[in-house]
């Protein structure tokens, strides 16, 4: 395999500047898409739903911090014979997007701010940056991740290590999430992943309820109480002696 030397201006004008066009994609793509978002109707009975399972996932995780007695009181509010995670509920009907104008609307609005941009940065890095090799990854790979890598730069004998910059353009799209994270919170609309994830789910489609509660009355069911705060009245008349006594015994000195 060939061992290359790459000039130090790709950095300067390649690698740094790819990374700083996909970063304010995303962050105009965030607010734009903000501005475009539509009221949607919120449904009383899912936001009970909601709420009432978000009420049990947290005395799950945190039913170790109170009295075994009041945890079981809650458990069986929720899991008892007439437990209201054990209610019956219908299964939630798909809403048909060709019938709704404003889910047809929120759809091309999607299209218009997620799926337009990409191809369109995408394009032009391709054909600005096209042929440069930007970076290498700290690690060897195999030939199979060439054609992932080496998008554009059609060398037989480069090393598979090699990241050309049309696969740069593509990382940067799906991995700087945590940076997106960090100036714009977790929830946010820069991520291409959370985009993917909506463009495969089936539009229109609300939680299904009955399935969350069947799994959070399982998770809930085998949770066992473990008083975690056991003996804790004893460790704080302990401390509290000791810095009782650690004052004395300054207060003697002086």
């Amino acid at each position: 395999m060939a061992e290359l030397l790459l000039d130090p201006n790709i950095r300067l004008y390649v690698f740094i500047p790819i990374v700083m066009i996909c970063l304010f994609v995303g962050l105009i793509r965030h607010y734009v898409t903000i501005l475009l978002q539509s009221d949607k109707k919120t449904d009383l009975s899912q936001v009970e739903d909601t709420h009432l399972l978000r009420r049990a996932r947290i005395l799950r995780e945190n039913g170790d911090h109170i009295p075994r007695d009041a945890f079981m009181m809650r458990r069986h509010y929720f899991n008892g014979p007439n437990g209201v995670l054990k209610a019956e509920k219908a299964s939630p009907a798909a809403a048909n997007p060709m019938t709704d104008p404003s889910m047809v609307m929120d759809m091309m609005k999607g299209n218009l701010t997620n799926m337009i941009p990409m191809v369109v940065i995408g394009g032009w890095i391709n054909w600005t940056f096209s042929g440069f090799v930007t970076t290498k990854v700290p690690f060897a790979l195999t030939l199979r991740f060439k054609d992932m890598l080496q998008r554009g730069v059609q060398l037989t004998t480069l090393d598979a290590s090699w990241v050309s910059s049309a696969s740069w353009y593509f990382l940067n799209v799906f991995g700087l999430r945590s940076i997106y994270s960090l100036f714009l919170g977790q929830d946010n609309e820069a991520d291409q992943s959370k985009m993917m994830q909506q463009m495969t789910a089936t539009p229109g489609a609300p939680p299904d309820m009955k399935k969350a509660y069947k799994d959070e009355w399982e998770a809930l069911e085998v949770r066992n109480h473990r008083w975690a705060l056991e003996g804790i009245t004893d460790v704080i008349l302990y401390k509290t002696n000791s810095v009782d006594s650690s004052y004395q015994i300054s207060h003697k000195l002086r």
